[in-house]
């Protein structure tokens, strides 16, 4: 299963949305092009499930926003970038 979000931080009203999710076949392409692009990819199998429960297009549930926001901190640590919320109190 694999499960592609997208968040715009400069949105500070909106939370990352779902683009894409799959099984089986669909999850094996996904994760394909995500290695193909750079994409960091982080496995949750709980996570996973949740997500993946929702339709293309949807936001996050609260239930998910400490999963999600744990694993975008580490993408921008991992990146040598400070996170949007931190950056804009730095200011």
């Amino acid at each position: 299963m694999a499960v592609a979000l997208s968040y715009d931080p400069s949105d500070e009203y909106s939370a990352p949305e779902v683009v894409a999710t799959g099984r089986g076949h669909i999850a094996e392409q996904l994760l394909k092009l995500a290695l193909e692009y750079g994409v960091k990819i982080h496995e949750d199998a709980d996570l996973a499930e949740i997500l993946h429960a929702l339709d293309i297009g949807d936001e996050i549930p609260v239930e998910a926003f400490v999963a999600v926001a744990e694993i975008l901190r580490y993408i921008y640590e991992s990146e040598g970038v400070q996170p949007p919320e931190i950056a804009a109190n730095a200011e």
